[in-house]
């Protein structure tokens, strides 16, 4: 049995942010267009960006909500770093305007990060071991994404826009402390885009049982077997969502209840937000969680991997969260789109 990460330097999240485009393209539009409205549909509507927003001006904005209800400077961090798998530049760091347009720069350490829809707990688990090891007092771990599905594809109803941040700092400052965390990683071809493809190409259902399925739940129960805990132990449970299905059915498989995993589902509203969609679910399990609640979340980025890890919710939490909007404020924020619209924001129709 693998050992379970911890750092020397108890650490946890010193505060979080979320962010979510208005705009919202139904899955029933999708359907209207591909198969004249037939077939189930995996969502009931996914966000997407505006004309002026990429997953940079998402960062930006869950970031902001992040550093407000961490309530320090942007200055104190010394690492400001972007998960994401839609980088507006193949050669130019996110990061850097991110952390030049938050007023962190110039003396902090700035990098994108890259593992498909895992990037964002990823960066998480990089800052942790930053501020574990004392180098540093405070980081800041983003994960974000913007709309991205082959026309026609089935992936085009679930990929959607969002953003979560997160400031990782010390424990006695943290609204939640990291309990632990735990990786489990393989070379698992289910999902990929080459250099200078638009679009993702996936295994179609190859991309369930030997990739979701089988790294969220090898993830999980090492972690809960690291920790000698049970579901019954967790208020709350948060996994990937590419659709409103797959969490549901490996929480079952895993033994947590519907009642668990709820207030972080958010997918069948925003979509599948890739780097930010397990996170995006724990800023909306914060905003409801209460003092001494115990949150496990366990990633999936396709290629293929999973990162799990727990908090233990602080009184830190009622006073910090009042301090920015909740994840449900953004949800409920929607302007609805056809798909004429979303594909020229898109730029998907393409002139020759």
């Amino acid at each position: 049995m693998p050992e379970l990460l911890r750092p020397e330097r108890p650490v946890g999240i010193v505060g979080y942010g979320a962010y979510v485009p208005r705009y919202r393209l139904p899955a029933k539009e999708i359907a209207r267009i591909w198969t004249q409205g037939r077939g189930g549909l995996p969502i009931e509507e996914k966000a997407v960006p505006g004309l002026d927003e990429d997953t940079i001006t998402i960062s930006i904005e869950a970031a902001r909500n992040a550093l407000a209800r961490a309530g320090i400077d942007a200055e104190l961090l010394r690492a400001v770093w972007v998960g994401s798998e839609s980088h507006p530049y193949a050669v130019k760091p996110s990061s850097t305007i991110v952390a030049e347009a938050l007023g962190a720069t110039p003396f902090t350490q700035a990098g994108d990060w890259e593992f498909a829809c895992k990037a964002g707990t990823e960066a998480m688990v990089a800052a942790f071991g930053l501020i574990g090891s004392g180098m540093a007092d405070y980081a800041l771990a983003i994960g974000a994404d913007t709309a991205q599905g082959r026309p026609g594809d089935a992936l085009e109803y679930t990929a959607a826009a969002g953003g979560a941040a997160f400031i990782i700092g010390p424990a006695e400052e943290s609204l939640a402390v990291l309990l632990g965390t735990l990786s489990y990683v393989t070379d698992t071809p289910d999902f990929w885009r080459r250099a200078q493809q638009p679009y993702p190409e996936h295994g179609m259902r190859f991309t369930g049982e030997p990739a979701y399925f089988q790294h969220i739940g090898s993830a999980a129960r090492a972690f809960l077997e690291a920790t000698n805990t049970t579901p019954q132990d967790y208020t709350y449970a948060i996994f990937h969502q590419p659709n409103a299905k797959f969490p549901q059915r490996i929480a079952k498989q895993l033994g947590f209840t519907p009642e668990q995993i709820a207030p972080g589902l958010v997918v069948p509203t925003v979509g599948n937000t890739y780097s930010g969609s397990a996170i995006l679910g724990l800023t909306a399990t914060l905003d409801v969680a209460k003092p001494g609640d115990r949150i496990l979340v366990v990633s999936f980025g396709s290629g293929a991997g999973s990162d799990a890890m727990a908090f233990e919710v602080t009184d830190l939490i009622e006073e910090r969260r009042a301090l920015a909007p909740a994840t449900q404020d953004y949800i409920r924020r929607r302007t609805e789109i056809d798909y004429a619209t979303y594909v020229r924001w898109r730029g998907k129709l393409v002139l020759k």
